[in-house]
């Protein structure tokens, strides 16, 4: 299936093309037909790529991958999302990066609604305890949730997390002030299962083997 299928079949908007351990070369390609937002899982490949695809002024990089707190200040104002903002004390550090900088971080916060240990991720009521003192660090902007579910082999398997995780951003949104924190994203669904995902609400799905084919 091509890039330009899969993006008629669920709009341009919802792709965001996973690009880790790609030649930039790849992500050149795919920008000439079209795609903009690409999602790298490690910073200092992700920050030698920014550099390289420089003249590609209207590129959206994401970052998608485990951030450690020592290596906030590197990211802040580097990225449009932050997609794997998993605890309170992450938070907290790029906020204060972010004052530093004077800049303004959009995140996402990353769920591990399966409770896996091999994730990342704040588990459900974790999210629910924190989310107040997440709302009111000033230099964050909360634009949604992330999760990954487990692997499975069919996406209907992992249909009840997308769900819950929907559910979770609609409990959320109805006592935050979405002015400030808009929580209109859901970045949940990969290559294997980003069908299952649109019909149950994601607004980003993840993919990189359907479109640039298996890593070397």
């Amino acid at each position: 299936m091509s890039f330009q299928d899969i993006r008629a079949e669920i709009g341009a908007d919802k792709i965001l093309a996973v690009s880790k351990l790609q030649p930039a070369a790849k992500i050149r390609d795919l920008y000439q037909q079209g795609q903009r937002r690409f999602g790298e899982n490690y910073v200092q490949e992700a920050l030698e790529k920014q550099e390289l695809l420089q003249d590609l002024s209207d590129i959206e990089w994401h970052l998608i991958g485990h951030l450690q707190k020592n290596k906030a200040k590197h990211v802040v104002g580097k990225f449009h999302l932050i997609h794997s903002v998993d605890s309170l004390e992450l938070a907290q550090t790029l906020s204060r990066q972010c004052e530093n900088k004077g800049v303004r971080q959009r995140i996402l916060i990353q769920v591990n609604l399966a409770n896996e240990e091999s994730k990342s991720g704040f588990d459900k009521q974790t999210v629910l305890a924190s989310w107040d003192e997440l709302c009111r660090l000033p230099h964050l902007s909360i634009e949604g949730l992330m999760t990954m579910p487990p692997l499975t082999e069919s996406g209907d398997e992992v249909r009840p997390y997308f769900q819950e995780l929907r559910e979770l951003r609609e409990k959320l949104a109805s006592s935050t002030e979405l002015t400030r924190h808009p929580l209109k994203t859901l970045s949940m669904g990969t290559s294997n299962d980003f069908r299952v995902a649109i019909q149950e609400g994601a607004t980003l799905v993840r993919l990189g083997t359907v479109l640039f084919g298996a890593r070397n």
